[in-house]
């Protein structure tokens, strides 16, 4: 077995769901209906929404068509195949955590002894935990491709998704099959040279949300592209009344048979509504009270009392509820396995890393010079041990308060900035913007014109809070539409970064220190771009070409080989800014961790939302939803793959410290009052000016 290329993050994008889901299944636990579809993980995941029908090819489907060798009917053939792939699933999973912990015994044994047997059994070990990482990728992805398959309906069924509801909340009533043929006479069908499927172009918004019931919508990827784009054309409250119509004129003919449209139609109700909620849930309920409300009190009134789905609905909820409260910290409320699988699965990732971090270089469009030198072999292994692979994250933000006092920050000078090397520098400030940016969700990209949001400027004044920021103008989503708006939190703290190295450049009250600050700054930002952290390069950039910074006389005596940093820089900020998927580009976003920068891909998205959503007849255009959709699922992409540097809490302490300080600063009043700032010309020589001057002047009368 070989991953087909398509997400290594399948194997890891919900751990506690995934353990629970296996021993649920092991120990047949479950107490769902016979004919409602089981609790184990109903969300796509951004590969499907990346890249769609692709997601899955022709070895998916050759294994799937081996398995379950049951000769019956069809629903009976895909339980054997869900049954026969759950077993195997559990058994991959099973040996390559227990091949993990082998080898990090092994790794901490060769560390002591370094014995030269130890030695050569770490690579075969290392390439068998890549073979089975392969299969459990595998696996997971076959697991995705034939969970929804059995629920969806084919597209002649689809007026009978319409007409199931007793209510909806547009103002349209599709009448049979003409209505059906409305929806697709306003796409223009093409033929899949690969498949031969047609191709979804348009659609009014009640057809878009019906289309969620075909039967190819999950391999598609049309549902994760829905859930991230459905806000244009739908506000919340109008998609979950859609599903909620659904469940209710559909649940209690669901038990009769597994065959019928209505049982399929209610699966699949359930099987979205779940996929929303593990997948948006950030987004859309923790925002909106009125929204969860009403989806508690339906699920206590109507699901709970007929069946145990209601039940595992409403913990779904409360678990959603706990991980967002708790989202800094990995591992409270967390059991034993769990803590053990992340370890695991981190502990890989540092691996791919290890293996892949050269060949990563390679491919870049601009040239990478050679860096700062090896890295220490001690700092090498406290990088790859087991124990620093989970670093604990802080708990504030990088523009909230720490708990060390603020006055020790601003009685010393940038001491620490110089003293500790760029190396360990980029460690901690890529650590504190993976903080930052783990909290954003691929929807608070969407719609950020009616944010404030520009190019080549500030997003959010400083003098203006986020609250006061008006959605008067370019509002792209439905006005009743509710909006989350970190984004702004996040382009506010890129430029309290961007400020806080201005700030310490113009402080120094020495030439010398800031050409050795100037340095510093420099090469933590080529560290951090070698190391794809591009937020925080693109946020030293920013500061480094702070029009009072540009113009200090340091940049004159700075050495030739680091100036070149500069332009270096200012080349992968070209790069981040010629596509909006560059960061896409061949396998190295799968092993190694990535961190984009924030306003790069809000302007790419800004782009692609240029231009009518709408059709002259008044249907959307699902292709320019669906290339958004593909452009901020990169942001899930880069989340399931963290960086396992080992956390300096103390400098991080004092990083935070010296950013709160600074980050409202004005660095034109701090640069007049540091005479290092300006062109100093020598007393003796401008005296020396003065007379000659005089001089000429005299000549002029005589």
């Amino acid at each position: 077995l070989q991953s087909n290329g398509c997400d290594p993050g399948f194997a890891e994008e919900n751990a506690s769901s995934e353990e629970q889901a296996v021993i649920t299944i092991a120990g047949n636990s479950y107490l769902a209906s016979p004919n409602l579809p089981e609790f184990c993980g109903c969300s796509p995941g951004w590969s499907s929404a990346f890249y769609g029908a692709e997601c899955f090819d022709s070895e998916v489907h050759s294994y799937l068509k081996n398995l379950g060798n049951q000769k019956s009917s069809e629903s009976q053939n895909i339980d054997a195949k869900k049954v026969e792939l759950e077993q195997l699933l559990m058994m991959e999973t099973k040996n390559y955590r227990k091949t993990i912990k082998f080898y990090q015994k092994l790794l901490q044994k060769e560390r002591r002894s370094k014995g030269p047997e130890t030695k050569s059994m770490l690579p075969k070990l290392r390439g068998q935990l890549q073979e089975m990482k392969s299969k459990v990728q595998f696996l997971e992805l076959v697991k995705k491709y034939v969970q929804p398959k059995q629920w969806g309906v084919e597209s002649y069924v689809l007026p009978t998704v319409i007409q199931s509801g007793k209510s909806d909340t547009m103002d349209m009533a599709p009448m049979g099959e003409s209505s059906l043929l409305l929806y697709y006479n306003t796409e223009k069908h093409q033929c899949n040279n690969q498949n031969g499927v047609r191709v979804l172009q348009a659609g009014t918004p009640l057809g878009l949300m019906a289309y969620l019931y075909s039967r190819n919508a999950f391999l598609e990827g049309y549902v994760q592209q829905f859930l991230y784009t459905f806000r244009y054309f739908c506000t919340q409250e109008e998609f979950l009344q859609f599903l909620l119509d659904r469940i209710s004129s559909t649940l209690s003919s669901a038990s009769l048979d597994p065959s019928t449209s209505l049982t399929k139609i209610c699966n699949r109700s359930f099987y979205i509504l779940q996929a929303w909620i593990e997948d948006c849930y950030s987004v859309d309920f923790a925002t909106n009270t009125d929204l969860l409300g009403t989806l508690k009190a339906f699920i206590s009134s109507k699901v709970a009392s007929l069946n145990g789905y209601g039940e595992r609905l409403l913990s779904l909820l409360e678990d959603a509820s706990a991980r967002r409260s708790c989202s800094a910290d990995l591992c409270s409320g967390g059991d034993k396995c769990e803590e053990e699988t992340e370890e695991g699965r981190k502990t890989l990732h540092s691996l791919c890393k290890k293996l892949s971090e050269d060949v990563s270089r390679k491919n870049l469009y601009w040239k990478l010079s050679r860096g700062m030198g090896p890295i220490a072999q001690h700092q090498r292994e406290r990088l790859h041990t087991g124990s620093a692979v989970l670093p604990k994250p802080c708990c504030s933000s990088l523009t909230e308060e720490s708990s060390v006092s603020l006055a020790r920050a601003d009685e010393v000078e940038p001491v620490l900035l110089i003293e500790c090397s760029a190396q360990q520098l980029c460690w901690q400030l890529t650590l504190l913007q993976q903080e930052v940016f783990n909290k954003c969700h691929p929807v608070h990209f969407l719609n950020s014109r009616a944010l404030g949001v520009k190019d080549k400027c500030v997003a959010v004044p400083k003098a203006v809070s986020a609250e006061a920021v008006s959605l008067k103008v370019c509002n792209l989503f439905l006005s009743k539409c509710v909006q989350d708006q970190y984004l702004l939190q996040l382009l506010k703290n890129a430029d309290s970064i961007s400020t806080w190295v201005a700030a310490e450049i113009v402080t120094c009250h020495t030439t010398k220190r800031q050409v050795s600050l100037l340095s510093k700054f420099l090469l933590i930002a080529k560290c951090c771009y070698e190391q794809r952290n591009f937020a925080t390069a693109m946020q030293i950039l920013a500061g480094l070409e702070n029009l009072i910074v540009r113009q200090l006389p340091a940049w004159k005596i700075l050495p030739a080989k680091v100036a070149e940093i500069m332009e270096e820089l200012k080349a992968v900020e070209v790069f981040l800014k010629s596509d909006s998927l560059c960061l896409m580009e061949g396998d190295r976003f799968k092993t190694l961790p990535t961190i984009p920068s924030a306003h790069v891909l809000a302007m790419h998205v800004q782009q692609l939302e240029t231009g009518g959503f709408t059709m002259t007849n008044g249907a959307h255009k699902w292709t320019k939803l669906r290339n958004i959709a593909k452009v901020v699922s990169q942001v899930h992409a880069f989340q399931e793959n963290p960086y396992t540097y080992a956390p300096d809490f103390k400098l991080q302490s004092y990083l935070r410290q010296r950013i709160t300080r600074f980050k409202d600063a004005d660095i034109s009043a701090l640069a007049a009052d540091n005479c290092a700032n300006f062109h100093q010309i020598p007393a003796e020589k401008h005296s020396r000016k003065i007379q000659d001057t005089l001089r000429r002047m005299k000549a002029t009368f005589q």
